[in-house]
């Protein structure tokens, strides 16, 4: 039976659906202003795997990821740049899809951009407004009244007055208290707005959040998930206003995937160890950034360094290298009465033990190698390709590499093959020697068996 730790309890719980056999899960998703980076992936892989293992469970799932296409930080940037919100959130919306699929991630079934859930954020509002949880301020703001909504803080844990001296809290003098936060802004000169019973203005970025999962999954769904930063203020607040709005449980359980940092310090573009995707992309393989965010449980730090990503690489080397010279169905189904399928279920269900999963596969690639058996190897591939990893043909990935200053080509390797071959024929074993320390030395490991001589990647 599948577990989940539930932020909101601060415990695991056995995971009940609300309707049997059917999921809900909202996952907060990207603010569209610039490239990707490393928290974003760890964000997007972490819950591409909640939704496959829940769907390889026998569970229909219905996922929703957000885009927020509206806020402070677009509006700046494409001020900026001297070109329009649409012009600048369409480019980062395509650079996103982009990084997503070369990490292996499934599109979710529902993909809501904030500026087309308007009416929605109004409804809401004017619910909360008439259920006396909203007021309007002096400036002309509509704000979400904290203390008049029993039970806020039960996210993050803390007291009112525990919130009311946390940073996080801004101070303005048009709300009727700090913590209180800005559901409608009054429109500012040269900003977009939308007309509202209020006045013209913008959504808050909290109520888009409330607006969208409530259109598309109900007033009450399953699963809420999304980084660990986002705990407080943004998932307390959207507590606030969907409970205050409908008069119901927002979400059963609730699911944040930990902080990344960077040599033991946490990302930050303040301290320069700030990573997009596609700047990691041109040093490592995709998958090997996959596997990499894997390999460390979703709740936990995820420590990012060159040797971390040097140490994934190799040890998702030697998995492919275990099926390298067996023939596997690239589609195979895993064989659920297999005692490594048993164990990987188990770390799965144990709320999404990854590095548990991973464990069991490199057992099964041991077995591989040492039996040599090709249905082991289906296996191997089949409950690898439930994480998202050993897709490909093994020599695809042995041999391939991003494009790093100086490395050596498959061209130049496959010619340096051919010579070495010329030489071996002519008995200069001396030359064919040089020829391979060569390519050792160039990080390019070459193995000879009967069928002749192939290379993979060090």
């Amino acid at each position: 039976m599948l577990k989940i730790y539930n932020s909101l309890t601060r415990d695991k719980q056995e995971f009940v659906p609300i309707v049997p056999g059917e999921v809900r899960m909202y996952v907060c998703g990207m603010t569209v202003y610039d490239y990707c980076h490393l928290g974003h992936a760890r964000v997007l892989v972490v819950f591409d795997i909640v939704q496959r293992w829940l769907r390889a469970s026998g569970l229909k799932v219905c996922y929703v990821r957000n885009i927020t296409d509206i806020d402070d930080k677009i509006i700046r940037r494409a001020a900026e740049n001297g070109e329009t919100i649409g012009e600048l959130t369409a480019r980062f919306i395509r650079c996103m899809d982009e990084d997503a699929a070369a990490l292996g991630v499934a599109r979710p079934d529902h993909e809501p951009r904030a500026t087309d859930y308007v009416p929605q954020m109004l409804r809401l509002i004017r619910r909360l407004e008439e259920n006396g949880l909203a007021y309007r301020a002096a400036a002309g703001d509509v704000n979400f009244s904290v203390r008049r909504f029993p039970g806020y803080g039960k996210l993050s844990g803390k007291s009112l007055d525990d919130l009311r001296a946390g940073e996080r809290v801004d101070i303005d003098s048009a709300k009727e208290d700090p913590l209180d936060f800005v559901l409608w802004k009054s429109a500012r000169e040269g900003e977009p707005s939308w007309a509202s019973p209020w006045g013209d203005g913008r959504p808050g970025w909290h109520i888009e959040c409330s607006a969208m999962s409530s259109e598309l999954l109900g007033a009450h769904f399953d699963i809420h998930g999304g980084g660990q930063d986002l705990q407080f203020p943004h998932h307390e607040n959207e507590i606030a206003q969907s409970e205050g709005a409908h008069g119901c449980r927002f979400v059963n359980y609730w699911m944040h995937n930990g902080f990344v940092r960077v040599d033991e310090e946490k990302m930050s573009k303040s301290l320069g160890n700030f990573f997009t995707i596609r700047e990691i992309l041109r040093r490592y393989d995709a998958e090997v950034l996959r596997f990499f965010i894997l390999r460390a449980h979703y709740r936990s730090p995820l420590n990012y360094s060159d040797a971390h990503l040097d140490d994934a690489r190799h040890a998702l080397t030697r998995l492919y290298t275990a099926l390298k010279a067996l023939p596997v169905a690239a589609a195979a189904e895993v064989d659920w009465s297999e005692p490594h399928a048993a164990r990987f279920a188990a770390a799965m269900n144990d709320d999404f033990n990854t590095p548990e999963a991973c464990a069991v596969l490199f057992d099964l690639a041991a077995e591989v190698n040492r039996s040599q058996s090709a249905p082991l190897a289906c296996q191997l591939r089949a409950l690898a390709g439930l994480l998202g990893l050993l897709g490909r043909e093994p020599q695809d990935f042995l041999q391939a590499s991003p494009a790093r200053d100086g490395e050596t080509t498959a061209e130049t390797i496959e010619a340096l093959i051919a010579e070495r071959a010329a030489a071996k024929k002519r008995r200069d074993f001396t030359e064919a020697d040089r020829i391979r320390s060569g390519l050792l030395a160039a990080g390019v490991i070459l193995e000879d068996s009967a069928n002749g001589t192939s290379w993979r990647r060090a």
